[in-house]
C-alpha cells in the first residue's frame, strides 16, 4: 500500500472516529504547507468533524495566527517540541475545535543543521480536557517524502490518542 493510500485510510478511521464522538479537529502546520488540511478535506463530509486548517509557514504567521510567543521562537526555534504545543494550542482556540494537531519541520532539500538536521519533524496533539502532548522525529527521504511521512505520522498520532480510554 503506497503512502497516499495509508493516508486516505487514516483519514477515514479519524473522521469515523470524530463524527461518531461528535468532535471537531483543527489543524495547524508549517513544512506540510496545506498537505494535512487536503488529506483531511479529500474526505467527503469531513466538514462535519474538520474545523479548521492554519498554515503558518513563516514565523511571523505562527506569532499572528497561532499565538506562538516570540520567546518560544527565539529560545527554542521555529522547530521544536514547544513551538508545536503552542502551535497546536492555537490552532484548538482559533478552529474552536475539540481535538488539534500541529506539525512543523525542516523538509529539506536546505535549512538544517547538525542539531536539526533535514528531517527534523516536531508535532503536537491536544485536547480541549489536555494539554498539547509533543513528539519529535527524523524522517529520510527527499522533500515530498520527509512531508508525506509527516502527514501519516500526524494521523496515525492523533488516532492513536483518540482511541485511547477516557
Amino acid at each position: 500500500m503506497g503512502t497516499e493510500q495509508r493516508i486516505s485510510g487514516l483519514v477515514a478511521d479519524l473522521g469515523a472516529l470524530l463524527r461518531e464522538r461528535g468532535e471537531r479537529l483543527a489543524a495547524a502546520e508549517s513544512c506540510t504547507g496545506g498537505w494535512l488540511a487536503k488529506a483531511l478535506t479529500d474526505l467527503p463530509g469531513s466538514s462535519a468533524w474538520f474545523a479548521a486548517g492554519l498554515v503558518a509557514y513563516s514565523n511571523d504567521a505562527k506569532r499572528r495566527l497561532l499565538g506562538v510567543r516570540p520567546e518560544t521562537l527565539a529560545a527554542h526555534g521555529a522547530v521544536s517540541r514547544e513551538t508545536a504545543a503552542e502551535m497546536a494550542a492555537g490552532a484548538l482556540k482559533a478552529g474552536r475545535a475539540d481535538w488539534s494537531l500541529s506539525v512543523t519541520g525542516i523538509a529539506g532539500p536546505g535549512g538544517g543543521g547538525e542539531a536539526k538536521p533535514v528531517g527534523t519533524v516536531c508535532f503536537a496533539f491536544a485536547g480541549r480536557a489536555q494539554p498539547p502532548e509533543t513528539e519529535a522525529r527524523r524522517f529520510e527521504g527527499d522533500r515530498r517524502a520527509v512531508r508525506a511521512q509527516s502527514v501519516e505520522y500526524a494521523l496515525r498520532g492523533l488516532l492513536q490518542r483518540l482511541r485511547q480510554p477516557l
